[in-house]
């Protein structure tokens, strides 16, 4: 059976990424060993801009809307608590383990393969059985938010895709693999990372002198804490922001002048971050400078076309608190991948075979005109 032979492949490229270190901003080995693979192997003509390497497929058709599908290189660093070699590919029974093979190894390989599979059953190449004009992308420092990453290539790539359809589109929408159990994620919060600086004067601790900039910080810090924005998403819930980091004083004798404490705040898509900035400047005393608004929010009509197709073969569209690339794209996305959100970034990651079978599989379904089964 034609998904047995890909699953086999997926799997064999799995157990060779993880051998090799792909730590955001340092993926250029891994990359090599994907890029050659994309080439060599399955036959594909591969694009590369750092260390993001995509493909698209031939002969698009005007007809069809134009998905990108997208899982990325990179992973966190190995954490603590590591009982196997996270550079190895362990394999017991039916579990692969190893660091980068659930988040976001799996859903690499998956896409991958069942993009290269419909490229090759298609009599011109990419548009003919599938229900889409496709891209398949590899991105880079996602576990980063890098600006070396998505952000870097989407523009080149949309340029590309515009040059080979005559009805001046771009893409449309896209598929980004993340571990959610294979259920579609149709909205995901964004992330604002706040620097925020009380101010105070400094004096003797022992004299009733100085103004104690601590002091400041934990009244913000406890409207930080209680503070509920109205508006409630139905699918992600509140706004949460989250006090992470403190930092103050440099002698136990000194009252310091200085408090300063980052907040990560999770947008719904309710808010853009720069609404939710504001009004946080009308709320608290100190000093607040947000490192970037860029990473919003992000959703897709539950009503879309590709949302009822995943719908129709068994998915409940959810909302998810974790980013993912999708907040850098301009386009609606949702994303849907193998594996379980709660075994990323932890020790003894892994990822059951069973779950690439499954990918792959509602991956085709989704994808295809015809049964691939």
């Amino acid at each position: 059976m034609v998904n047995e032979r890909i699953i086999e492949k997926a799997v064999e490229l799995l157990c060779r990424l993880i051998e090799v270190p792909r730590i955001s901003r340092e993926e250029q080995a891994a990359a090599d060993l994907l890029q050659d693979y994309m080439q060599d192997e399955l036959g594909l003509k591969v694009q590369r801009e750092g260390n993001n390497l995509w493909s698209i497929a031939p002969d698009f058709d005007d007809k069809k809307q134009t998905l990108l599908l997208n899982a990325h290189i990179d992973t966190v660093k190995p954490v603590a608590g590591w009982q196997r070699d996270p550079f190895k590919a362990t394999r017991e029974g039916c579990r692969i383990y190893g660091l980068g093979s659930n988040d976001d190894g799996a859903s690499l390989v998956s896409l991958l393969h069942v993009f290269a599979e419909l490229a090759k059953h298609s009599p011109k190449g990419g548009a003919g059985r599938g229900l889409y004009n496709l891209v398949f992308l590899a991105s880079a420092e996602e576990e980063v938010s890098g600006k070396g990453g998505i952000e870097s290539v989407l523009p080149s790539i949309q340029k590309m895709v515009n040059g080979k359809l005559s009805n001046g589109k771009c893409i449309d929408v896209a598929l980004v693999g993340e571990p959610t159990g294979m259920q579609p994620a149709i909205a995901e919060k964004g992330l604002m990372v706040l620097d925020v600086t009380a101010h105070g004067k400094a004096g003797h601790a022992a004299r009733d002198e100085g103004d104690n900039a601590i002091y400041h910080a934990i009244d913000d810090i406890q409207w930080f804490r209680n503070h509920k924005f109205e508006k409630v998403s139905p699918l992600l819930g509140p706004v949460k922001m989250s006090v992470t980091i403190v930092n103050a004083g440099t002698q136990h004798n000194v009252v310091p002048d200085t408090c300063t404490f980052t907040v990560d705040v999770r947008s719904n898509e309710c808010y853009t971050n720069r609404e939710l900035f504001d009004e946080i400047g009308k709320n608290v005393k100190s000093e607040v400078q947000a490192r970037s608004f860029r990473l919003g929010s992000s959703s897709i009509d539950a009503n879309h076309p590709l949302v009822q197709r995943i719908v129709a073969l068994g998915g409940k569209p959810f909302g998810s608190p974790t980013l993912s690339d999708q907040a850098l794209m301009p386009f609606p996305s949702l994303k849907m991948g193998p594996g379980q959100s709660s075994r990323s970034h932890s020790a003894d990651e892994y990822v059951e075979v069973s779950e690439i079978s499954q990918a792959i599989d509602t991956y085709l379904k989704v994808l295809s005109c015809q049964d691939f089964s």
